[in-house]
């Protein structure tokens, strides 16, 4: 009998080595699940819908179908100690010694999408769509070896789905997009030329969180709606670029793009415990991602940790003729950030956030390492009509969007509506509040010029008053808090992992510094996660 036992259990470990992923995504009623939902706390948590009604999963993975059926789960558990929550230096250094290809890399990421995406229990919703030519570019990429280890050469990133990719929809998580089949945009170019190859698109709030009032962060019809990994139906994913940050939370890729107009990019980054940047608006290219605001929009990297950040930084920032408020500035030295520490810098912490436990212990964390701290109040400031910007702007901005890359007959926001309007259920359960009120926005040229010039100046009056009196080498916020005076200001903003509230929900230390400011912030952020590691992958 003990003999038996002895050839059942090896017989089914040898079976288990082999298995491999071959089931379909079957939608499934959800409806207990929603119900269940209604007793949340937080109104916009209570979910109409989740699985996407017009998104078929299981396309996705078509061109890699003979690739997969070969790649086993004893494959997939060898690579895992390679890969999960490894920084790119440390994944180009096992693929320049032999450890690990391009295509392994790349398979690993696939298998793992779909591993849990497929799972009724696991999955995040985070994806839109895949590449349906990465591994050939990834073989490609096998048959040279990276010249640095803080290179993006053969690195698999995702885009948030408003970012333009020659090859798979471009769709802002839209039904109205679907066919949306755009050039490349400048950054994805420059992604490119930096050796990166595009894994796939990630879920958003759709029309990055510009459409409908007071619905979830993270869903959109095309992707359905996004979850936490930390709490599935229990957190929020945060938004708009709720896929990438979930995405990279998950180790589905090595590092991804968001795109932020007021908190878009800060906002999932804290609420799934990674590393985001908001950049100063100018120093990345917003040519060929679908807008809101001309004004403040901007696009920028959400990582696992600051080097990668960096990396991504680094090959994304440029001049872009197309761009008017395109600026030149030097690329980030790592070598530099290496160096970095806490001492001797200055920080300004908000007075009234002292009482968040989280927020307190890091700021101990950085008087214990020697940076001086200083407390104040800001000033009282004018910023009424915030939202006047972001509904003139895309009035204007989007319909040129439009025009300039779809392909469609839907060419303004009125048409948007009435497009949605003929089946609202699946194509806008939500409503559609924030088009509507675009669209009867009545706000003229020379009221939305002034606004803008009042708004700039008292968004950097905001942080100023401060900076200047204390001679600051940054401000010390919590996740987005303060997102929309930093976006008023042009000041860029650096959000990193600070730990984890009692009920299991991550939190990030946002440091906030004057327009152009990266490198320092760079700095910072890296001697704070260097001295504090808060960051625990979801365990689920």
């Amino acid at each position: 009998m003990k003999n038996t036992f002895l050839i059942f259990t090896s017989l089914f470990a040898f079976i288990s080595c082999q298995t491999t992923i071959t089931s379909d995504w079957n939608p499934y009623d959800e409806s207990v699940e929603i119900s269940d939902n209604k007793k949340h706390s937080i109104d916009r948590m209570q979910f109409k819908l989740i699985q996407s009604k017009h998104n078929n999963k299981n396309t996705w993975f078509k061109p890699f179908e003979q690739e997969l059926k070969s790649f086993t789960e004893k494959d997939y558990t060898n690579l895992k100690e390679l890969i999960i929550e490894k920084d790119i230096p440390t994944i180009q250094k096992f693929i320049i010694s032999g450890r690990l290809t391009y295509e392994e890399l790349t398979l690993f990421y696939l298998y793992r999408i779909k591993k849990i995406e497929f799972n009724k229990d696991q999955y995040l919703n985070s994806i839109i769509s895949l590449n349906p030519d990465i591994l050939n570019q990834a073989r490609e990429k096998d048959n040279k070896k990276p010249k640095s280890i803080y290179s993006l050469y053969g690195i698999p990133i995702l885009l948030k789905d408003n970012i333009n990719y020659k090859g798979i929809p471009t769709t802002a998580g839209s039904v109205a997009l679907m066919d949306n089949n755009a050039d490349d945009a400048y950054v994805v170019k420059k992604l490119k030329a930096d050796g990166a190859i595009i894994l796939g698109k990630t879920n958003l709030s759709e029309w990055a969180y510009y459409f409908c009032n007071d619905c979830p962060l993270g869903y959109s019809a095309v992707g359905g709606q996004t979850l936490n990994p930390y709490g599935r139906k229990k957190f929020e994913s945060g938004g708009s670029s709720s896929g990438s940050g979930v995405a990279i939370s998950s180790n589905f890729s090595s590092v991804a793009l968001g795109s932020e107009t007021s908190g878009s990019i800060l906002s999932p980054a804290s609420l799934n415990s990674i590393v985001g940047l908001k950049p100063t608006i100018g120093l990345v290219s917003r040519t060929g991602i679908v807008p809101i605001s001309s004004t403040l929009d901007t696009s920028g990297p959400m990582t696992k940790n600051v080097i990668d950040n960096i990396i991504v930084f680094n090959a994304i920032i440029g001049i872009d003729k197309e761009d008017s408020f395109s600026v030149n500035k030097d690329k980030i030295e790592i070598e530099s950030i290496i160096s970095s520490t806490l001492k001797n810098k200055r920080f300004g912490v908000f007075k009234n956030l002292l009482n968040e436990p989280l927020y307190a212990k890091a700021i101990e964390k950085i008087k214990k390492e020697g940076g001086l701290i200083f407390e104040f109040t800001p000033p009282e400031i004018n910023y009424s009509g915030f939202r006047e910007i972001l509904d003139v702007d895309m009035k204007n901005d989007l319909p040129k969007y439009l025009n300039k890359y779809s392909k469609n007959s839907i060419k303004n926001i009125k048409e948007i509506i009435d497009f949605n309007l003929k089946d609202s259920l699946k194509r806008a359960p939500y409503g559609q509040g924030i088009f509507k009120s675009i669209v009867s926005n009545n706000t003229t040229d020379l009221e939305i010029s002034e606004i803008k010039n009042r708004i700039k100046i008292e968004g950097k009056r905001y942080f100023d008053e401060a900076i200047s009196k204390y001679d600051l080498d940054a401000i010390l916020s919590i996740n987005n808090y303060h997102a929309s005076y930093a976006a008023g200001a042009y000041y860029p903003c650096l959000t990193i992992p600070m730990g984890y509230r009692e009920n299991g929900l991550p939190s990030n230390l946002t440091f906030i510094g004057p327009s152009f400011s990266e490198g320092k912030l760079y700095q910072l952020g890296y001697a704070f996660e260097k001295e504090t590691n808060y960051r625990i992958p979801p365990s689920n």
